[in-house]
């Protein structure tokens, strides 16, 4: 896994997410812009707890930081991360594969659902290439249409 690294102002929306939920973040991005939005990647099995009954924990999250939060569960399997990065999207199929010393994740994703797999534009599939990089060394992520 490639080396992520912290500013201050990451460490410390951690250390707040940590302490409000009860769940271990392994990394946070801080996405600027007029969606401007936080990231957070919880360890497998810690998504639940990140949530909390009724949503309650990210509800105090989002509270707490006064932006939109957005949680996603970290998978050792870079298919099932890149799966877990497109939700609520619905992923058909990731192919990974290398060409010369770069890796792509091909997706095929539900037709219906290609504009959410997207995001306006490209939040959504620039958020899942970022998160591909850091923690799978994926160069790029390409979306195909599925029926």
């Amino acid at each position: 896994m490639p080396e992520v690294s912290f500013t201050t102002e990451t460490m410390r929306y951690i250390a707040l997410f940590e302490s409000l939920t009860g769940a271990h973040a392994k990394d946070c991005l801080i996405l600027e812009g007029e969606d401007s939005r936080i990231v957070f990647v919880v360890k497998s099995g810690d998504m639940g707890l990140a949530i909390g009954k009724n949503g309650n924990n990210i509800n105090r999250v989002k509270k707490q930081i006064g932006r939109h939060v957005e949680v996603i569960e970290y998978n050792e399997d870079p298919k099932e991360f890149i799966k877990n990065l497109f939700q609520p999207a619905t992923v058909k199929n990731i192919v990974i594969s290398t060409k010369g010393e770069r890796t792509l994740a091909i997706v095929d994703v539900a037709t219906k659902d290609k504009g959410l797999a997207i995001g306006k534009n490209g939040r959504n599939i620039n958020k899942v290439k970022l998160l591909a990089q850091r923690h799978h060394t994926v160069d790029d992520v390409i979306i195909n249409n599925q029926k």
